[in-house]
């Protein structure tokens, strides 16, 4: 009982607790604030790749569009539902299986 109270009464160990404490749950950027904005972070990130990937899909169809012309119609019919003046398009929908 006597070595308990010691290590209690032990000035730098309750310096060192009490600046744990303040770290952990009274800092501007305790944990759970460190753990929102690492979570965001990842959030974020995983936002970054996949613009990359939408922005090199897009310079890619700009290349395709530049160096060949047939490309631009294929982008008008499929994207903009466009056609010739002496043609029909006819656009079928498929019917979605009845859930039970």
């Amino acid at each position: 009982m006597e070595r308990f109270l010691y290590v209690i009464r032990n000035k730098y160990l309750l310096a060192g607790v009490a600046f744990v404490v303040w770290m952990l749950f009274f800092d501007r950027n305790d944990f759970s604030t460190q753990y929102s904005y690492q979570k965001e972070k990842s959030n974020l990130e995983k936002e970054k790749t996949y613009y990359e990937k939408e922005i090199a899909g897009i310079q890619q169809t700009i290349k395709d569009v530049q160096n060949n012309p047939s490309e631009i119609q294929r982008i008008a019919r499929e994207r903009y539902q466009m056609k010739k003046d002496n043609e029909d398009v006819y656009v079928i929908l498929e019917k979605e299986a009845e859930k039970k």
